[in-house]
């Protein structure tokens, strides 16, 4: 019975081939869409599940409040671990370890003739056995127990070793030499197998706590309660039973028993417990070395994963109702020789399944090629595999069933309830404009494109705001500045001013100076400081920047009172920006010039106050801000380059010129220079991803939408060929026909469009909330995104129905 089924289903589909061509590419297209939305959400939820009682282990995450102002840090104090370690209970195991800060050199001798020099390593990290416990590593050679016990000591992933050792075994290599820039000595004690699984912790050089703690690279503030900085992590395992809340009360009772605060401080500080499962979403505290994901975007992924499949199963129903008369003599006879309803139900049903599978498997043919095309920012580990990805399989079979119910479920009843009497008296197709079938193809097609064009509306707001966020003004000058960093561990001072001195010799400079970070950097250097005026005092955490006299000459920032800075080589005056003039009380900026700031337990001098800009993306509002000279801090070299010349090789020249004065002074160094403005354009990086997303999805829904409205007209002038051929053998013109034929869509189109713009406008809304700067939501957005839904219909209309008009009425009529 059921090959039976298979057979007539495969019969009819063949028989009518474009109806079939059309559900099969409709739902292709929305089936790869969500395979490939399902790959890309099932890889982010995936992060770190695979840890052993991942529900018990939490990151101590670090909260202040300053002056009404919240801040986030993933660290800790460095002395918490050690005292949460002997004081706290309900704790199977406190897992302590530090980030090693930017890129590092390691060298590792007799490899060959030559040391092998390896200057940009990332992903290292000082931790102490009981960082194993944490994570569920398979090790190579040596112990977890041991193998980082002592100082000077370093475990290493297998690919680390390989690169490190290349023709040595994991045992080979064990007791053989690495150095962390020239200055630590490491031996290796322990080799571990790289995790497969996705996880944030992607460190691949560990080096034993022990180091940190008794070298010359322990940090200044490693026994201070009172300075927190994201290097230093600290990771807890809770008991069975324990309660997150009692935790955290027992870490504030422990702050509160070492921390000394000072009278008049209005700061608060307090730590929380972050799940190991929110790490990878939390763009609060971050994660170590991959980009934080967005759960709000993933869920957005994933309705317009729906919302493609639901276009895919709205053109099926569509076309299948639209064609229910030309299957009626069928359903006729097949209930005059006995058919149940039951077999009919199931008979439409397998044709739906049928279509179903068959569109599957086009999916999955296409979503390769899709993946390949958004490779530019879909991570490296997302592939489609059926055979190591049997969670693909599931997904496809449950897909397959849920399209075939959805899709095929409501015609198949409508089919199914023909009466035979009716049927073969011909009178079936009485009245099928004014059926509630009718109404029920018109409302999904309103669906269709009110879908199509929120995602119209939606890609057009997106592109706005990217390109408000590119060109508004943010304070500073960003067009031809390049700038480049000097060696972090460079002890000869001298450096630094020699290179300056040869830069300022090359004529294709305009100018150029020594700071910590350009105005606007994804790095920050904040620090609490004070402001007292009699019985007022005002404490706040205060982002703060460094640079020489040219500094705010070259970005151009602007100097609102007092004078720029006075070159030195130690703090002894700061700028600070209009936002914190205005948190220390100042509404007019001339009255801050002159004050004095405690900071570092010292008294230092405003000398002047620029104007706001923005020190981060036009995500965040402007924060409070200190510029001072330091020339201890300051290795950033900003160089503002000369306009181009006519053949635009000025730029090119001058970084040629750079490169040769940067090897003269850093010859062992690598030169690597940035473009300021680039650095800005890849703040927005998500919405411009978010922005390509729409577009493919925009031009796939309008597509879907279009072929579904395509499979519409071809039936609608198909049932009134006879009536086409009579109103032009009575005059009617062709320009007469298309509109006849024409009106009641675009009727449906402009519904569509009603419908749209309060829904489009509502999530345009939200979705700006997510901006501390954003553009206006104008009026043109909605006008042109249903001009554009119009025009294609149109010319989807136009295609069938100038054909039908153009026929000739004789063979139309020919039978009648």
């Amino acid at each position: 019975m059921l090959k039976n089924y298979i057979t007539i289903a495969f019969r009819t589909l063949w028989k009518n081939k474009a109806f079939t061509a059309i559900n099969v590419f409709g739902l292709a297209i929305g089936i790869s869409a969500s395979l490939v939305i399902f790959l890309l959400v099932n890889y982010h939820l995936s992060f770190d599940k695979f840890q052993k009682d991942n529900d018990r282990i939490y990151r101590v995450v670090s909260n202040f409040s300053f002056s009404g102002e919240i801040y986030h840090n993933s660290g800790v104090m460095d002395p918490l671990a050690n005292s949460a370690r002997i004081e706290l209970t309900g704790l199977d195991a406190v897992i302590p370890f530090r980030t090693w800060n930017g890129d590092a050199k390691v060298s590792i001798p007799g490899v060959a003739k030559e040391p092998l020099v390896l200057k940009h390593e990332k992903n290292i990290v000082f931790a102490d056995s009981n960082y194993f416990n944490l994570l569920n590593y398979n090790w190579l050679a040596g112990s977890w127990r041991s193998s980082l016990n002592n100082p000077y000591s370093a475990v290493l992933t297998a690919s680390n070793a390989k690169r490190f050792f290349p023709n040595l075994t994991p045992t080979q290599a064990i007791g053989k030499q690495v150095y962390i820039d020239d200055s630590v000595g490491l031996t290796v004690t322990g080799i571990v197998q790289d995790i497969a699984a996705n996880t944030d912790f992607t460190f691949k050089t560990f080096v034993s706590y022990a180091t940190l703690e008794k070298t010359s690279l322990k940090p200044q503030n490693w026994d201070s309660w009172g300075s927190t900085t994201g290097s230093q992590q600290l990771f807890l395992k809770l008991s069975k039973g324990a309660s997150v809340k009692q935790v955290e009360d027992k870490i504030a009772g422990l702050v509160k028993k070492n921390k000394k605060v000072d009278a008049g401080d209005n700061s608060k500080t307090w730590h929380t417990l972050q799940p190991l499962q929110d790490i990878h979403f939390n763009g609060d505290y971050g994660t170590y070395d991959l980009p934080v994901a967005s759960k709000a975007t993933l869920y957005g992924l994933l309705a317009v994963a729906v919302f493609l499949l639901l276009l895919g199963c709205i053109n099926f129903i569509n076309l299948t109702t639209a064609q229910a008369s030309q299957r009626s003599k069928e359903i006729g006879i097949r209930k005059t020789m006995g058919g149940s309803k039951r077999q009919l139900v199931f008979q439409f049903l397998s044709e739906t399944f049928l279509l179903t599978l068959l569109a599957t498997i086009l999916s999955v043919a296409f979503t390769p090629l899709i993946l390949k095309v958004f490779s530019g920012f879909i991570p490296e580990g997302l592939h489609i595999d059926l055979q190591s990805q049997p969670l693909i399989i599931l997904f496809l079979v449950i897909l397959i069933v849920t399209v075939t119910l959805l899709a095929g479920f409501y015609p198949s009843l409508v089919l199914s309830k023909f009466k035979p009497v009716t049927v073969l008296k011909n009178q079936v197709n009485a009245n099928t404009g004014k059926t509630r079938n009718a109404w029920l193809r018109k409302s999904l097609t309103v669906s269709q494109f009110v879908i199509a064009q929120v995602f119209i509306m939606a890609t057009m707001l997106v592109s706005k705001q990217i390109y408000y966020s590119l060109n508004k003004d943010m304070g500073f000058k960003k067009e031809a500045i390049v700038y480049l960093q000097t060696n972090y561990n460079d002890t000869v001072k001298a450096n630094k001013r020699i290179l300056l001195q040869k830069l300022r010799a090359i004529p294709e400079i305009a100018m150029v100076s020594l700071s910590t970070n350009p105005p606007s950097s994804n790095s920050t250097w904040s620090g609490t400081a004070k402001y007292k005026d009699g019985k007022k005092e005002v404490e706040t955490d205060v982002q703060q920047k460094y640079g020489d006299t040219n500094y705010i000459k070259l970005y151009q920032l602007k100097l609102v009172a007092g004078r720029n800075l006075v070159h030195s080589d130690t703090v002894r005056e700061f700028l600070i920006n209009e936002t914190y003039a205005r948190i220390l009380g100042f509404q007019q900026p001339q009255k801050a010039v002159g004050r004095y700031i405690e900071w570092s337990d010292k008294q230092i001098p405003i000398a002047g106050v620029v104007a706001d800009f923005n020190q981060k993306s036009l995500h965040e509002p402007i924060k409070p801000l200190m510029i001072g000279s330091w020339d201890n801090t300051e290795r950033t070299v900003n160089i503002a380059l000369q306009p181009q010349n006519s053949a635009g090789t000025t730029w090119k020249t001058g970084i040629a010129k750079i490169e040769k004065a940067f090897k003269e002074v850093y010859p062992n160094d690598d030169f690597d220079y940035k473009f300021f403005n680039e650095d800005i354009a890849k703040y927005y990086e998500s919405e411009q991803n978010i922005s390509s997303l729409l577009t493919w999805a925009t031009g796939l829904a309008i597509f879907i939408s279009c072929l579904g409205l395509l499979g519409l007209v071809i039936y609608t002038t198909t049932q009134r060929t006879k009536e086409i051929g009579v109103r032009k053998v009575l005059g009617a013109s062709v320009s007469q026909i298309v509109t006849l034929i024409s009106k009641d869509f675009l009727g449906l189109i402009m519904l569509a469009f009603v419908v749209a713009v309060p829904l489009s406008w509502i999530a345009m809304h939200k979705w700006l909330e997510n901006f501390a700067y954003r553009t206006e939501i104008s009026w043109w957005i909605f006008i042109t995104a249903g001009a554009v839904m119009i025009t294609t219909a149109f010319v989807t209309l136009g295609f069938q129905t100038i054909k039908a008009a153009i026929a000739n009425p004789v063979k139309s009529l020919r039978t009648e």
